[in-house]
């Protein structure tokens, strides 16, 4: 039977478990699109009472979890977060190991490449390397990009479960340009295309004047959890040029799903 010091540590060990539960069901109403919110809206949003709320953001302010703006009284995400996600990136394995890649990627390419990996509902790129002498303005690393209207994107809800692609749709296709996929039905007949490709190509429906070809990169598994591409501006990135890259950024994918583990079955 067990004694009093043993069922007082699983006590102990329990309540720690729900406070983390807890803390990450607060960081979880936290987005791109909600980046302030109230007590009211963070007690509903996570289902506990006012008062659990209000003091697990009360905990997170201590540590740097949470801020609160003083003028109104809302919470967003704390500079300590922002602190342990950089440090986290550049412990990845993927970042390390797919550097040498994305570099040659874009020295024998002459454009842009990117390396993105999908949080669930977005991309955040990771790695970035551009060609000396042809700078590309546009998304900046850690930064998250829709994934229905990017080549990185697309590479890689194009080889997610079918209930993750619909939790995209649900969440919204905002139309970035005129050439942005909005529809849900035109996403999936989309997919399905890029699925049969190999790759996926941005047809300027992010940034106006600017195009890319992307293909998944998958990990030891074979789950498709990141994408690498390479991006240019419209006028030189072509149907022709993007379909002579194409076989460079295949086997750029693959080199690096290969280093990280994959092994494709015979």
């Amino acid at each position: 039977m067990a004694d009093s010091k043993t069922l007082q540590t699983y006590s102990d060990d329990k309540s720690r478990i729900q406070s983390i539960g807890k803390m990450m069901g607060v960081l979880e109403c936290f987005s791109t699109v909600n980046r302030h919110l109230t007590l009211a809206q963070i007690a509903t949003m996570s289902g506990m009472p006012r008062p659990t709320a209000h003091r697990m953001l009360a905990a997170m302010k201590e540590i740097g979890f949470i801020e609160q703006d003083t003028r109104n009284g809302s919470y967003g995400l704390g500079i300590r977060l922002f602190e342990l996600g950089n440090i986290a990136l550049a412990n990845m394995d993927i970042l390390r190991e797919a550097k040498p890649f994305i570099d040659r990627l874009c020295k024998l390419s002459g454009e842009s490449s990117h390396l993105g990996v999908f949080n669930g509902f977005q991309v955040v790129v990771v790695d970035r390397e551009e060609s000396s002498d042809r700078h590309l303005s546009g998304t900046r690393l850690s930064e998250s990009s829709p994934a229905h209207c990017t080549g990185v994107g697309k590479a890689l809800l194009a080889f997610q479960r079918s209930e993750v692609v619909e939790q995209v749709i649900a969440a919204g296709l905002k139309v970035y340009t005129p050439t942005t996929i909005s529809t849900a039905g035109a996403l999936r007949k989309e997919l399905i295309a890029i699925r049969k490709r190999g790759y996926a190509i941005d047809n300027a429906e992010h940034e106006v004047w600017v195009r890319c070809a992307a293909a998944p990169i998958r990990n030891s598994s074979g789950h498709v959890f990141a994408s690498v591409s390479v991006t240019g501006p419209a006028d030189r990135m072509t149907d022709h040029k993007i379909s002579s890259l194409a076989p460079l950024l295949l086997q750029t994918a693959d080199a690096i799903s290969r280093q990280i583990g994959y092994a494709q079955a015979n």
